[in-house]
């Protein structure tokens, strides 16, 4: 009896699902932002006699109530109370819909109908909940504890009641890349997604991981956001900060050790490999994420070591601090290296600057040399230059010329009829002549005849040489009386008068 009824019972609902019957297929509630627009999703069948009547004529109607009028009319949209677009084919049995500007006094449940010239049916409705802020997004997993270096994947989803304005999906902070997708749930209705990918840091714990939705409106006004956060937790084993330090002065050395990790990490301090604790030689203490250790003189050698340990489930880190003690002499040694790199540097740059103003002032005498010479060889002396030397040979001065002979130069102006005599200057020149008067005649006369081969226009007179008592003309009345010598010539230039 019991199989007989089993069988009775599959038979019925296996003609259920091969045999159509009318039904709709649309989400019970549906959230919509206020001044935005809704996109409710929905399909329906009917009884398989009815499918041939799904034609051209079919319109889409949306009511609040069996009696009461539509709020939407396919066939005429833009009458409607509510204006929209029917998206959806009825001859498919697609009877998706999207509403415009939803308001306040919209919030209502709205039944589907269908009617064809034949078929007319009155489905299931829809609970519109219009909202004046946008549903906050989800995230997955809605917490986030991880250890570090783990990849982590973070899903933010948002509804998407609009298609045509889908919410804007932004992670702060950026961690990593994302991706966004639009997808679709069992009840048809529309989510983004946006999924960021990163690896878990130590520098993440303690975060804010944020995804904010932002949500555009039809009618134009401000935009609106909602955001969902987590704190993310990560987990790491210790590392010692930076800031730790130690400091040693005549009577006592105090450091300080700062750690940071995941679950927290305990400290401990050593001396020279050697725990310690808070004593009465040792004075250790404890804060947040630190700890610190006074120590007097008495505790150390002229070398020791102080290390910080810091440790958790997930490892540890140490910070070492080396002490030495240097005798006054090894101190003041160390200043001699530094002292005389800075005084050798200081007279390479002291004597380059010597060897460079040197160049400078040898360059500028050059210079100047070379303009000197080339302004005496451009500018040429073309007057007549007269020589005159005393020989001294009187009082108080020794005569040159052993000889008891003197010499008189007597000269002649040669005069020519018509030539007008230039300015002439005398040039007297003294010597010593040891040679006979003869010799001296002839060099005088060699010399003149030289100096008009020379240049034709000076002309020479005649020397006549004489010793020392001797009478021109017969006369003693020529003789220098002075008792010197001379030897004078006279230069004409540019002819003679006679």
């Amino acid at each position: 009896m019991a199989a007989a009824l089993t069988l009775l019972l599959i038979g019925c609902l296996l003609q259920g699902a091969l045999c159509g019957k009318f039904e709709i297929i649309i989400p019970k509630t549906i959230e919509v932002l206020k001044g935005s627009c809704v996109t409710i999703p929905c399909s329906f069948d009917v009884d398989d006699q009815h499918n041939v009547n799904l034609d051209n004529t079919c319109k889409a109607l949306w009511k609040e109530s069996y009696t009461r009028p539509a709020v939407f009319d396919s066939s005429n949209p833009q009458q409607s109370t509510i204006k929209g677009q029917l998206i959806g084919d009825l001859t498919k049995k697609d009877c998706t819909t999207t509403l415009n500007d939803m308001q306040p006094q919209n919030n209502k449940v709205y039944h589907f109908r269908l009617e064809c010239d034949i078929l007319k049916y009155f489905f299931d409705g829809v609970k519109i909940s219009v909202k004046d802020d946008p549903p906050r997004p989800t995230l997955t997993p809605p917490t986030l504890k991880v250890k570090e270096g783990t990849s982590v994947s973070l899903n933010c989803s948002a509804p998407a009641p609009c298609l045509s304005l889908p919410p804007n999906l932004t992670w702060s902070p950026g961690l990593g890349e994302d991706q966004e997708t639009l997808q679709e749930n069992q009840d048809k209705t529309k989510v983004k997604i946006s999924v960021l990918n990163f690896k878990a840091s130590h520098l993440h714990h303690g975060q804010e991981i944020s995804c904010t939705a932002v949500y555009r409106k039809q009618d134009g006004s401000t935009e609106s956001s909602v955001k969902t956060s987590l704190t993310a937790d990560i987990t790491y084993a210790p590392q010692i900060m930076s800031s730790s330090d130690c400091t040693k002065t005549a009577n006592q050395v105090n450091c300080s050790c700062e750690s940071t990790g995941n679950p927290p990490p305990t400290l401990q301090w050593s001396l020279d490999g050697l725990a310690v604790n808070h004593s009465e030689e040792f004075a250790v203490s404890y804060g947040t994420g630190g700890s610190f250790i006074t120590m007097s003189q008495a505790q150390w050698k002229d070398h020791f070591t102080v290390l910080c340990r810091s440790s958790n489930s997930l490892g540890s880190a140490s910070q070492r601090f080396l002490f030495y003690s240097l005798p006054p002499s090894a101190e003041n040694s160390v200043i001699l290296p530094v002292f005389i790199p800075t005084i050798v540097v200081f007279l390479v740059v002291i004597c380059a600057l010597l060897v460079l103003v040197c160049a400078l002032l040898f360059v500028i005498r050059a210079q100047r040399t070379q303009h000197n010479l080339l302004k005496s060889q451009g500018s040429g002396n073309t007057s007549t230059v007269a020589i005159s030397q005393l020989l001294p040979s009187g009082e108080g001065n020794k005569e040159p010329n052993k000889t008891d002979e003197d010499i008189y130069v007597n000269m002649y102006e040669l005069k020519k009829p018509g030539v007008t005599q230039p300015a002439t200057t005398s040039e007297p020149i003294s010597t010593n002549l040891q040679s006979s008067s003869r010799n001296n005649t002839e060099d005088a006369s060699t010399s003149s005849e030289k100096k008009n081969e020379e240049s034709k226009d000076v002309i020479y007179t005649n020397v006549i040489w004489r010793s020392k008592g001797e009478k021109v003309g017969g006369s003693s009345g020529d003789t220098n009386q002075s008792g010197r010598s001379y030897l004078e010539e006279k230069r004409l230039e540019g002819g003679f008068n006679l």
